[in-house]
């Protein structure tokens, strides 16, 4: 990849930095004071949290880590750190409330502006080198804007958020149920994208056997027949902890479905509507997903398994930046950024496509795979232990290809998202994978 030259990736920074803004004024403006201080639900911050922590990180990474400028307010500091305290606990601090909120995430970009203009890249060390910390605070600032939109979709009461539906799904005849991605060695990871996280690096060779795996995500429509297969009731689909969690919590249904009238309803922010079959399945755990797999007579993909799909072309042996080419991803190619507030119907995008065939492996859901957490041989934590050292283990699933809710800067085919496999209020969904016969 050819180094972008500094006017060009000052011009990146700063588009990423405005739409990232954007986002943030958008999920925040569009309710009240009351609502912006709310707990909408335990396992989330309330959204003037977000707002300012957005802001506090923007302020210690390139007011001060970058621009080696003096603290603006390092007061507060502890109240935004997000592992001095959990979510549950941070509506008792004394958060700064909404309009001072928004004046100093205003006041930090203002400046933070000045200092990118005046930036060198060249030499400067790793942290500005590619304009790194910039790329960096921009994913940062969108992730919480994901999170804040998963705030959205928990909260109660009418819509506060509005789009147009996705596009409908090109009718250009039925698509093969499965791909086969033939065996051999590939490149997994980057040592060459410059605003890729520390858990992404280094590149490295992985071999991977022959496997097929779904062409589009696993459907609702599909998932409704797991259901009515009597899924949730059969402990022999479930891993022990997964079985544990469903019998003690009474689940029978992904996340905000219920059952009434003799049909499947779900709510999406803030509106009721019957579960459209075609769409990928949505708000599952990686034990319902695991579930489903071992139902359907398959499994779910490895992460290794998942990215060849993704990044692998046969014809060159190269890796991708995604499915479809190096290209920066456009509507063509994939649902991102918020432009639609759910996934499309599955088998959307061809554009999107990679060189097998498969589809949707970027955007839509975000794709539980089988894997832990664990870091990339030769990996180096980058700029701080925090952002993935400290969620390396079997606790966390990785999950892959990013949903509707992410931004195209925080989402490629290496990009590397992971949770507890419990959690349903994330925009997760999957798709299935199985052994191909050795020949």
């Amino acid at each position: 990849m050819t180094a972008p030259a500094e006017q060009d990736l000052k011009q990146r920074a700063v588009v990423a930095l405005t739409r990232a803004r954007e986002r943030t004024a958008l999920l925040t403006s569009c309710v009240d004071d009351g609502e912006l201080t709310a707990q909408h639900s335990p396992l989330m911050s309330p959204l003037v949290w977000d707002l300012a922590h957005i802001g506090n990180q923007e302020e210690q990474w390139l007011w001060r880590a970058v621009g080696g400028r003096e603290a603006l307010r390092p007061e507060i500091d502890p109240l935004y750190d997000a592992f001095e305290h959990p979510r549950a606990t941070r509506p008792s601090l004394p958060l700064l409330p909404p309009a001072e909120a928004r004046a100093y995430a205003a006041d930090v970009r203002g400046r933070i502006l000045d200092v990118l203009d005046g930036a060198r890249f060249d030499g400067a060390g790793p942290l500005v080198e590619a304009a790194f910390a910039f790329g960096m605070i921009a994913q940062h600032e969108q992730q919480h804007d994901e999170t804040m939109l998963i705030t959205h979709q928990l909260r109660k009461g009418p819509p506060a958020l509005s789009a147009p539906p996705p596009p409908a799904r090109d009718s250009g005849g039925p698509l093969e149920r499965e791909v086969l991605v033939p065996g051999g060695p590939f490149t997994m990871g980057t040592s060459e994208e410059p605003w890729a996280l520390d858990n992404e690096r280094p590149a490295h060779t992985r071999i991977v056997p022959s496997f097929f795996i779904d062409t589009v995500p696993v459907t609702n429509g599909s998932y409704l027949a797991f259901m009515a297969d009597g899924g949730y009731r059969d402990e022999r689909w479930w891993h022990p902890e997964g079985w544990a969690q469903i019998r003690e919590h009474a689940i029978e249904a992904p996340l905000f479905w219920r059952h009434e009238g003799g049909r499947w309803l779900r709510r999406r922010f803030g509106v009721t509507e019957p579960v459209a079959e075609d769409e990928p399945v949505l708000h599952v755990s990686w034990y319902e997903a695991d579930a489903y797999a071992r139902w359907a007579g398959r499994r779910l993909p490895t992460e290794a398994e998942w990215e060849k799909a993704a990044r692998h072309d046969p014809a060159t042996g190269r890796s991708r930046r995604y499915p479809w080419g190096d290209a920066d991803p456009g509507p063509v190619h994939a649902n991102l950024g918020q432009r639609h507030l759910g996934p499309a119907a599955a088998g959307s995008y061809p554009g999107g496509a990679s060189p097998l065939g498969v589809r949707q492996l970027i955007g839509d859901v975000w794709e539980w795979t089988a894997s832990d957490f664990l870091p990339y041989p030769g990996f180096r934590a980058f700029p701080y232990k925090e952002y993935s050292e400290v969620f390396f283990g079997p606790a966390h699933k990785v999950l892959r290809g990013g949903s509707f809710a992410v931004d195209p800067v925080a989402c490629r085919g290496t990009f590397r998202n992971w949770d507890l496999p419990v959690r349903r209020q994330i925009f997760s969904g999957f798709r299935t994978a199985r052994n191909a016969e050795p020949v």
